[in-house]
């Protein structure tokens, strides 16, 4: 076997392990934070005072492929933070695996007509 297969072979096993790792907390989706004013007429938030929040929304492709969302809680701000990063990353070492399985097809091809 070649060294640009092993070191292929080997990549590719790191990236399985990669995207088995990202998938068990990735979360679809982009945020955004709001900051709002309450029903309150009498509330700080009317005036010159500060909004409330940031309050938290993700945004996400619905299985209709329109666009939907949601409100994400405070106590769960920092694992859908982690769980999108998950997404990003997740994507990427996708398109990388993708790449080094297209070489390993082309490259098996070139070999059978070599023979």
């Amino acid at each position: 076997m070649s060294s640009q297969r092993s070191d292929r072979r080997d990549r590719r096993n790191d990236l399985l392990v990669e995207i088995s790792r990202l998938a068990r907390i990735a979360i679809a989706g982009t945020t955004s934070e709001t900051y709002r004013t309450c029903g309150n007429p009498g509330c700080r938030c009317h005036g010159a005072g500060p909004k409330h929040g940031p309050h938290m929304y993700v945004s996400c492709r619905g299985d209709s492929g329109k666009t939907t969302g949601y409100y994400v809680p405070k106590a769960a701000h920092d694992d859908i933070r982690a769980g999108i990063d998950a997404w990003r990353a997740l994507k990427e070492v996708l398109r990388e695996l993708a790449g080094l399985n297209k070489e390993g097809v082309l490259e098996r091809a070139r070999d059978a007509r070599a023979r």
